[in-house]
This record gives structure tokens, C-alpha cells and sequence, in this order.
């Protein structure tokens, strides 16, 4: 005999408690992750970055703890690299990222110089002062949060900002892999970040160097009209099936678009 159909209301109840209990178990899963001050100290090998004539190490730190000699810095390296990319949406795009830099959900890895740097070569020395000029100066930062996309619990990348003289070492890519880990150990289903199509460099690096892919919640992919005049794409690195189905596969409705 064929068992019986549930009650469509009792149906509707039970997928609704269903929903609620995913929805509490990722909202777990990003407060948990959140609330780690320090990410590095599940990775020891990564403190230090040491190729190409160039020697750094990184250490973190939360947006809401910030120094003002930090904020200015900041501030000053988005202007020097990102200025450029906005073009005439730049004032208004560099008021948001003031704003956003502060949040207190706002994790950062800061990239300094080491003191101690020995070239492995006259031709590989890296003139690698900073914008501070300081001995142990800042040369870069990753600022990135723990959310939730599609019902997926991701990282996202707002910011990875290097110096001139600590680009095209390995670097950036060097700091992505960290990130992933970080991803990984916390149970993210994928790490995500914004582009600015105009930076053709940036656009490449992530395609072709670590395999990120144009996110189905990118413009682009929900509709091509609309991406054409958006200036910006949405890339992704998915860790598992749902993530991989619901941002790279077809766009979900009621999906938002972070353009940080």
C-alpha cells in the first residue's frame, strides 16, 4: 500500500522548520567565524612571505580597533589603486569604503615590511619602503567578512591592496590561498569578491591564476543587459555542491549584489 501523503499544512510546517533550523545552523556557522580575532593562528606557515626579493609578514587585525595612522593609510592606498578603476565613480564609491573599513564585522590581514629583508641578489632587491616610509612599514592589506550568500555561508573579499613594490611576487596569490584556508577551516561554502572591469590585471589574476569563475549573482549572468552597464563583476571559488550549484550555476531570485 502506498504510505500517505502528508497534510499540505503539515508539509508547509515542516519545510518551514526545516528553513529556520538551516537559516540557525549558518547563522552559527558566520557568528563562530566572526568572532575569531586572529585567523593566522591556525596558520603559522603563512606569518611570513619570503620570495621574489621579497620579505614580509602578516599580522591581523579588526576593523572597529583600527588606529588612525592605519585608517590613513587605507584610505590613501585605495585612492592610489583604485581611483583609477572607478573613474568618475570613485568619490562616491570612496565614501562607502571609508564607511565599510571601520565595521566591526570587518576582518583584515596586514602586509609588512620585514626589517630583517636579505635580497637574494642585487637585481632582486625590493625597494619596499611604504606609504608611511617606516621601518616594519604597512605595503598592503586584505579586508574581508564572513556573510551569507544564497543561503551560503561565504567569505568575501572586499579589499586586497598591494604597494607597487610588492605587486607581480606572488604575493596576491600567496594571500588568496590563505584566504581560502581561512574559508575552509571555518566552513564557508566559497569564497566571492568584486572586480571592477576596468582592471583589466586584476580581472585576469583571478581567472587565470587561481581559477575563480564569474559568479552566477554577478550582473553579467542575470542579464546581460544589465551587466553591460554595470561596471563591475562578481567572481567565486566554490568548496562544495550547494555552493557550487547556487553561485555558479542559473542566478536564484531575491539574490543581492555586494559592489564593494
Amino acid at each position: 500500500m502506498d504510505a500517505k501523503r502528508l497534510p499540505s499544512g503539515k508539509e508547509k510546517k515542516l519545510k518551514r522548520k526545516e528553513v529556520l533550523e538551516k537559516k540557525k545552523t549558518i547563522d552559527e556557522i558566520i557568528k563562530k567565524a566572526s568572532s575569531v580575532k586572529d585567523h593566522l593562528v591556525s596558520f603559522p606557515p603563512f606569518r611570513h612571505y619570503e620570495r621574489n626579493g621579497l620579505s614580509v609578514y602578516l599580522e591581523s587585525g579588526l576593523g572597529d580597533q583600527l588606529t588612525s595612522p592605519i585608517k590613513k593609510y587605507i584610505q590613501n592606498l585605495l585612492k592610489i589603486n583604485m581611483e583609477a578603476p572607478y573613474g568618475s565613480e570613485w568619490p562616491a564609491e570612496e565614501k562607502v569604503k571609508r564607511r565599510e573599513m571601520v565595521s566591526p564585522d570587518a576582518h583584515y590581514i596586514f602586509v609588512r615590511k620585514s626589517t630583517n629583508q636579505t635580497p637574494v641578489s642585487e637585481s632582486e632587491e625590493t625597494n619596499c619602503a611604504g606609504l608611511t616610509g617606516d621601518q616594519n612599514a604597512l605595503v598592503g592589506f586584505v579586508h574581508y567578512r564572513f556573510i551569507v550568500e544564497e543561503d551560503v555561508p561565504v567569505v568575501y573579499v572586499y579589499e586586497l591592496q598591494l604597494e607597487a613594490c610588492a605587486q607581480r611576487k606572488g604575493l596576491g596569490k600567496f594571500l588568496m590561498q590563505l584566504i581560502e584556508l581561512i574559508a575552509h577551516k571555518n566552513r564557508m561554502g566559497a569564497v566571492m569578491l568584486t572586480v571592477q572591469k576596468a582592471n583589466i590585471l586584476a580581472m585576469s589574476f583571478y581567472t587565470s591564476k587561481l581559477s575563480y569563475t564569474i559568479s552566477a549573482i554577478s550582473p553579467s549572468q542575470i542579464d546581460p543587459l544589465i551587466g553591460s552597464e554595470k561596471s563591475y563583476e562578481i567572481f567565486c571559488k566554490t568548496f562544495n555542491s550547494e555552493a557550487k550549484e547556487k553561485m555558479e550555476g542559473k542566478p536564484q531570485h531575491g539574490g543581492h549584489l555586494l559592489t564593494s
